[in-house]
């Protein structure tokens, strides 16, 4: 077994005190590009390092690792593990104060960040540039959040000066929070607004509530009761016409390893073959993925537009 410890010489660790001031991620295991390592993670909440196991290790290499992360970032206050492999498994405090609530800040915008009362922090990593994406193209725009989680789109619409949005989502304390996000960025709660909903069963609602601008889409794989992505996802695009303006942009997300980028490709072929892609936007450079099975982020624009979008 590799020994943790050897994460420091892969990490990607700025040493600028201002990219320090940013959340992300410091050492991505999961797209097995590190040999041995598949089954780490270690993200930088500032001033929280965050170590995630998604199978058992030896407490003296985490020991070792927790050692060599002191070494290289002074500015932690708090070193915790997840170990994401036990269900519903606790945060456990490594080093440092415990600290369980904070706000982080991503490209300027603020983020609520929980730690310990759920398998997710409250912001995904590795959606930075699809957020960034959406604030620069959401100017005047309606949008259509769907599976919006914390509203980490959202909140990037609003100040990319989108004119509204709308987030839907089966969870309400993940709508609760994503409003807590928006009044964290001091910002217009009068534009946004925040629907628990199933999603397949609101159509109707998105219609009425129509036509959006641009729609942004990024379900989960698998909640069991609620969503199958490889069943769902073509519910949505079939409908598009029902909700989306012609000239709408989609920004269609996927992470789930086992279907990919042909997943959505072929789908949206069958389903909406009017649309094509525009865009394929990327994970940040330090998701590295030797497989090719990360992340899939593709924006969608219907021919006749494709052009002017």
């Amino acid at each position: 077994m590799v020994k943790l410890e050897k994460i420091i010489d892969y990490m990607h660790a700025p040493r600028q005190h201002d990219d320090l001031t940013q959340a992300q991620r410091l050492f991505h295991g999961r797209g097995h590009a590190y040999p041995g390592l598949n089954h780490v993670t270690v993200d930088w909440l500032p001033p929280v390092i965050l170590i995630t196991l998604f199978s058992a290790e030896e407490s003296a290499h985490i020991e070792a690792l927790t050692a060599s992360l002191l070494s290289h970032f002074p500015q932690c206050q708090s070193i915790q593990l997840q170990h994401r492999y036990i269900l519903n498994g606790p945060i456990e405090l490594l080093w440092g104060e415990p600290i369980h609530e904070l706000v982080v800040e991503e490209n300027s915008l603020k983020f609520h960040i929980h730690l310990g009362k759920a398998r997710n922090t409250g912001l995904f990593l590795d959606m930075r540039n699809g957020r960034d994406w959406v604030r620069r193209h959401s100017r005047y725009k309606r949008v259509l959040n769907l599976f919006a989680y914390t509203c980490g789109f959202s909140v990037a619409a609003i100040a990319g000066q989108a004119n509204f949005v709308m987030n839907v989502d089966m969870s309400r304390a993940a709508l609760s929070l994503g409003r807590q996000n928006h009044r964290l960025n001091q910002q217009d709660l009068s534009r946004v607004r925040f629907d628990k909903v199933d999603i397949f069963k609101s159509f109707g609602r998105f219609k009425k509530s129509g036509p959006f601008d641009l729609l942004v889409c990024d379900p989960p794989t698998f909640q069991k009761g609620s969503v199958d992505i490889r069943r769902d996802y073509p519910k949505i695009m079939r409908r598009l016409d029902q909700f989306m303006a012609p000239d709408a942009t989609l920004m269609l997300c996927l992470n789930a390893p086992a279907l990919g980028e042909d997943f959505l490709m072929d789908n949206m072929a069958q389903c909406a073959p009017e649309y094509e892609v525009v865009k394929q936007i990327t994970a940040p450079s330090v998701f590295k993925d030797a497989q090719g099975r990360g992340l899939t982020i593709l924006c969608f624009k219907r021919e006749e537009y494709k052009k002017s979008g």
